[in-house]
């Protein structure tokens, strides 16, 4: 082993750098005088002119030609959004009528009874219209399902849906029965036996029952704005004149970025507008973690930029920095009150500032639509992109809060590679009651009901050692769309509801929810790209909002999501399985 060297003069071989793997340290520890921070934490200043030369230094005596607002004038033209009177355009936008039969069978059984006990509380008003209680009861009644019935099977698989029929039956009245008659051009005392004299009175508590049941949910009197191929809404309000189109909108929030411009679809109305001019005093925008604009300030550190690392590639993120940290101290606030439901143009802008100059500020994002040069925020997008880009802002009357219920239906479109579908898998039915339920609970019962009433034939003695499967079964609340070409188009693929053969009878499975029942009995498409391989969700539950004049207004209402991935039924052809 090489003895290592040996250094007699180290000064000297430190000094001409005579062995290069020699180190040396330097250690400075401090020797605090006191243990009172008080005096240090005063930030003294003992030396004024250091202090203007460091002002000096980061350029704030340096002059520029700039002045601060001091004063702006503005002239906004506004047109009125229209919209239902005392209505929130959420609910106007997915308002759907209530599904009161399922097929040939009723079904939302709490709203017909709710209904009826309305109608036999206004009988009961009067004493003498009390006497035809029990005839309405007879004249519009909730029959008793019989468990040996296959019609009455959906109503007697389900113990909890059976057993409050027969509480009801020959008790209460089906008051949807009657609302429909009246709404159809029927009169209240049609089928009443002894109702000659009472027919005006009969009448009034007919309207009032018809008013009051327009009144408590609100429905649509006109198409559905649900497009169920697209599985989203689609819709147009008119603001003077000006078409604003919702293509695609999925339910749930709705904001002015939901709307476009339509220039192609005719005016509902004559283009009117409403000018506003104001003075007002411009103000600097602030905030949270916005530096001083002087060097010697303290900042209160709430927000700290420094820890913001973005990488070199993340632009968003560096233009967020650079106008937090640059150009913060460039924007004002001017205010402008605009009432809800607006569609506003500003028309002009002055500004004058401290040297008495007065400049006409312009849009930032006018010019062509389809410029990828122009910028702008807060501002409407047109349909057709060849257009003049629209500069307006839109303050649509959405509703501030909405309160949804527990999902009546809830169905997922998933994906499966290994059987080639698509499958509408309906997560949770409504009973014929109205109460939600699982869906696998529901088919389950439904199975277990059609077996007890149609027993299938005990099985003959095998005759060999393995029996052959053509295809399993899956769960009846998994309903198969399979893939079809688009009319006079050989390469393009849509989805198209199928239905499988049901394990008792096989009759063809039908799905349960109404998402999944459009245009039976006729055929019902979605567009392929629509599912994605992520999968989507739809929901159908009640919503209900108050207006600002304390109005409250209740819709039935379809919310679209994301999936969670692809799923598998289990579905599998050619089964070969033991008989031993």
């Amino acid at each position: 082993m090489t003895e290592p060297t040996r250094i007699d003069d180290l000064p000297a071989a430190l000094a001409t750098r005579a062995f290069p793997t020699i180190g040396r340290w330097n250690r400075l520890e401090g020797r605090p005088r006191t243990t009172d921070f008080d005096r240090a934490l005063r930030a003294e200043l003992r030396d004024p002119l250091w202090m203007l030369t460091r002002q000096w230094q980061l350029g704030e005596f340096r002059g520029s030609d700039a002045g601060s607002p001091v004063t702006a004038f503005y002239s906004i033209g506004t047109a009125n959004v229209s919209a239902p009177a005392k209505q929130p355009i959420e609910a106007a936008a997915e308002r759907r009528t209530v599904p009161m039969e399922r097929g040939p069978d009723p079904v939302a059984y709490d709203l017909r009874l709710a209904i009826g006990r309305r109608w036999l509380k206004l009988l009961g008003s009067s004493v003498l219209l009390r006497l035809f209680r029990d005839k309405y009861v007879d004249e519009y009644p909730i029959a008793a399902p019989d468990p040996a019935a296959d019609a009455d099977t959906p109503r007697t698989a389900h113990p909890e849906v059976w057993a409050q029929l027969q509480a009801v039956s020959g008790r209460r009245m089906d008051g949807f029965a009657l609302y429909r008659h009246l709404v159809n051009g029927g009169h209240a005392y049609d089928g009443i036996p002894g109702s000659t004299l009472f027919r005006a009175q009969l009448d009034a508590l007919g309207t009032r029952l018809v008013t009051w049941f327009n009144g408590l949910i609100d429905q649509p009197t006109g198409p559905s704005t649900w497009d169920p191929r697209r599985l989203e809404h689609h819709f147009s309000v008119d603001a003077g004149g000006t078409t604003l189109t919702a293509p695609e909108y999925p339910g749930g929030s709705l904001d002015w970025h939901t709307f476009s411009v339509d220039t192609g679809a005719p005016a509902a109305t004559a283009a009117t507008t409403a000018t506003v001019n104001r003075t007002v005093l411009p103000a600097p925008v602030r905030f949270s973690g916005m530096p001083l604009p002087r060097w010697w300030a303290i900042e209160d550190g709430t927000t700290n930029f420094a820890a913001v690392q973005p990488d070199s590639t993340d632009l968003i993120r560096l233009v967020f920095l650079e106008f937090a940290l640059v150009f913060s101290n460039s924007w004002y606030l001017l205010p402008c009150d605009l009432p809800a439901g607006t569609l506003a143009n500003i028309q002009g802008l002055a500004v004058t500032d401290v040297f008495g100059q007065r400049q006409w500020i312009t849009p930032a994002g006018a010019g062509v639509e389809n410029d990828w040069q122009r910028w702008s925020m807060y501002t409407l997008d047109t349909l057709q992109a060849t257009d003049a880009a629209d500069t307006r802002l839109l303050l649509p009357a959405h509703a501030p809060q909405i309160a949804t219920g527990p999902a009546l239906e809830d169905v997922s479109l998933i994906r499966d590679e290994q059987a080639n579908l698509v499958w509408g898998v309906e997560r949770t039915i409504s009973t014929p009651t109205g109460d939600p339920r699982r869906g696998d609970e529901i088919a389950a019962e439904l199975l277990a009901q059609q077996r007890r009433l149609h027993p299938a034939a005990p099985p003959d003695e095998p005759h060999a050692a393995i029996a052959y499967t053509a295809m399993n079964d899956v769960p009846a609340h998994w309903i198969p769309f399979i893939a079809a070409h688009v009319p006079d188009d050989s390469r393009s693929v849509q989805l198209q509801r199928a239905a499988l053969p049901s394990p008792v009878d096989g009759a063809p499975v039908r799905p349960h929810t109404a998402l999944l029942r459009e245009g039976l009995p006729q055929a019902y498409f979605v567009n392929e790209e629509e599912v994605p391989p992520t999968g989507t969700t739809l929901a159908l539950a009640f919503r209900r909002t108050r207006s600002a004049d304390g109005s409250v207004t209740v819709w039935l209402g379809t919310r679209r999501g994301t999936g969670r991935g692809e799923g598998s039924s289990g579905l599998a052809y050619d089964i070969i399985t033991p008989t031993g």
